[in-house]
């Protein structure tokens, strides 16, 4: 994806599944065409193959496991991903935790094919470990602000400058992102002037009442 960006996560949120999951996808992409911000959208498994055939914009996946194409019944390789046409994945998003080894596993396998990774850590010291695996991005995202009406950048701007400075200087090809309570152009800004190349989010489009509106003004915040 091209920085600085904004992704956004549909999660598994009922404005954001199927029909409504396209919808939002193409009020990212009429935005960035006409802003020329960097929009990026992570929708569940199901809508990924349909939304990434109808927008021309980075499309993410939310989550791959560590395990081989093949006989994996209910399972997510990252080959299915990207058959699909995922450009990139999340991984152990707060509310999709996974095993370190498992992040060592599978970061070098999207590597391989081409995927782009962005490995979400609740901390510092997880943000550190997740970036010595040499993912592309790593978010910082305070479990206890994601959802919330108050962004990391005004609560704790401190654990994004801190962790852009602990990433470089374990990983300095590792571009940092943030995200928790992100609603706001101010909050973007504010997010880069901290040294991130962009946010993760989710409610703050996805459950705004004018997602559109909501979009647009996070936008903004990219200039």
């Amino acid at each position: 994806m091209r920085t600085p960006a904004i992704v956004v996560n549909f999660k598994a949120y009922p404005e954001a599944m199927g029909p409504k999951a396209l919808a939002v996808a193409k009020i990212a992409a009429e935005i960035a065409n006409r802003t020329g911000a960097s929009i990026v959208v992570a929708p569940a498994a199901t809508d990924v193959a349909r939304i990434a055939h109808e927008v021309r914009i980075p499309v993410f996946a939310q989550h791959v496991d560590a395990v081989e194409a093949g006989a994996r019944t209910g399972w997510l390789p990252p080959e299915a991903a990207l058959e699909a046409g995922a450009a990139g994945t999340l991984l152990n998003h707060s509310e999709r935790k996974i095993p370190m080894k498992n992040l060592q596993a599978i970061i070098p396998r999207c590597e391989a094919l081409g995927l782009e990774v962005v490995g979400c850590a609740d901390d510092l010291a997880e943000a550190e470990s997740i970036a010595r695996l040499g993912p592309e991005y790593v978010a910082i995202e305070p479990p206890e602000l994601i959802g919330g009406d108050v962004s990391v950048t005004r609560a704790k701007p401190e654990v994004v400058s801190g962790a852009v400075a602990r990433i470089r200087k374990v990983n300095p090809r590792v571009e940092v992102l943030c995200g928790a309570g992100v609603r706001t152009a101010k909050d973007v800004a504010r997010a880069i002037e901290l040294g991130t190349v962009g946010v993760l989010l989710a409610s703050g489009v996805v459950k705004a009442k004018d997602p559109k509106k909501a979009l647009a003004d996070l936008a903004r915040g990219l200039r």
